[in-house]
């Protein structure tokens, strides 16, 4: 198993060899408005849950969860995007096409073509980000869980968000820590100019928008992690939320059975 290091924040994932997963998966796509279409799995019965994958990830990383399997072992209908820019979704290359938070419209249309009346959803990394500004925009949602996230994606010139997105956009020379995401996006066949764009246009949410969201909130992150800020931090933006520490670091957290454990006993 080969890993790269020093690749930064917003869930870059790379481990490339994970447990295969024993659930048949037949992809679904919702076309939004602006024509794009976006690709995503619909898993098991029950509760809906919405899981958001992270940077240089697509839906396919969650799905190789114990999590993914958890859900799905324990009745819930488990919602699986490829966010746009990302996997089997459209990857278009002009900015209009990733301004306005769309990326939140998105997974709203998705769960409106699916008909459900209430849903909570699971973010992990930059996944955690969209999350965080899906739930100002959303009423349906119960309850968010943002994983491997601190306050950081609060400040709209944050210095690493605006790194990559200059990285991505043909700059990596001048950026030696994006330098390691750039080539291994290039490895796996990613689009960088829409990764690029994803960066550029990354939602901001700020911490007084967060304070209006009443619903539960869990904040789970990796003890070795710090990649995006302090987790402790960003528990106090909101009035209801819970904060889990569990083993990790930022790139592995989210595989395993700890983090697993964590998020089923907190969506209960």
């Amino acid at each position: 198993m080969k890993r790269l290091k020093q690749l930064g924040s917003f869930g870059v994932v790379f481990v490339l060899l994970f447990t295969s997963c024993s659930f048949a998966q037949n992809f679904k796509y919702y076309e939004a408005p602006d024509k794009i279409r976006i690709a995503y799995t619909d898993t098991g019965s029950g509760k809906a849950i919405v899981l958001l994958h992270g940077f240089i990830n697509t839906g396919a990383n969650w799905r190789k969860t114990a999590l993914f399997k958890d859900l799905v072992k324990n009745g819930y209908r488990v919602i699986v995007p490829d966010l746009r820019g990302n996997g089997r979704s459209d990857k278009p290359h002009e900015d209009k096409f990733y301004a306005n938070d769309i990326e939140t419209a998105d997974v709203a249309g998705i769960v409106s073509d699916l008909k459900i009346k209430s849903y909570a959803v699971v973010g992990y990394s930059r996944g955690a980000i969209v999350a965080a500004k899906l739930l100002t925009k959303d009423k349906r949602i119960s309850q968010v869980v943002l994983g491997g996230m601190g306050q950081h994606f609060t400040n709209p010139n944050w210095d690493r968000r605006l790194m990559f997105a200059a990285a991505f956009n043909g700059k990596y020379h001048l950026y030696p820590e994006a330098q390691g995401a750039v080539k291994y996006a290039k490895s796996i066949n990613a689009d960088t100019l829409a990764l690029g764009l994803l960066q550029k246009y990354q939602p901001v949410t700020s911490p007084s928008e967060l304070l209006k969201f009443k619903k539960p909130v869990l904040v789970i992150a990796g003890n070795e992690d710090k990649d995006n800020g302090d987790p402790e931090v960003l528990q106090t933006y909101f009035k209801n939320a819970t904060l889990k520490i569990v083993k990790g670091n930022h790139n592995g957290t989210y595989n395993t059975e700890e983090f697993s454990e964590g998020v089923r006993a907190f969506l209960k």
